[in-house]
């Protein structure tokens, strides 16, 4: 246990700091989104405008991380949990998840992680996470296997 970490929602003045810590997410999860800081601010606002709540991880006034969660979908669904780079490795992910599973009454919980991403999978799965599908895409201009091809 993480002695004072404590939770508050995030709030329209938090928007940049957010934002920030979304980029760094972004950066560290070798994600393909090129969103700069200012568009990341406006989706993040958009978001917490609709169905989406912000969480802070915070420790004697110190920002330890983030959780983004849709309360629209059921199960909950956990867009973002980001850890401070300079805090991982040091109990805080865990204790946090912890403590925001606690605070929205839930047991049940989805998220998505990138395939490429080993430590966060980890992490996920030592938290007792099962993997349920496998979300795919195709990016080819390629024609699609099996498609006829148009003649002259």
């Amino acid at each position: 246990m993480i002695e004072g970490l404590s939770i508050r929602i995030g709030l329209d003045d938090d928007l940049d700091l957010l934002a920030a810590l979304n980029k760094q997410l972004i950066e560290d999860e070798k994600h393909d989104n090129k969103m700069d800081q200012n568009q990341l601010k406006d989706r993040m606002g958009a978001w917490i405008d609709a169905s989406y709540t912000a969480y802070l991880f915070e420790q004697n006034g110190e920002v330890k991380g983030y959780a983004l969660v849709d309360h629209a979908r059921g199960p909950l669904y956990l867009r973002h949990f980001f850890i401070c780079r300079h805090c991982r490795r040091g109990g805080y992910g865990k204790a946090a998840f912890r403590q925001l599973t606690e605070l929205l009454s839930t047991s049940i919980i989805d998220i998505e992680v990138m395939e490429w991403n080993e430590t966060s999978r980890r992490f996920w799965a030592s938290l007792g996470f099962k993997e349920r599908s496998v979300y795919m895409r195709l990016e080819s201009n390629h024609h699609i296997k099996g498609e006829a091809q148009h003649g002259s």
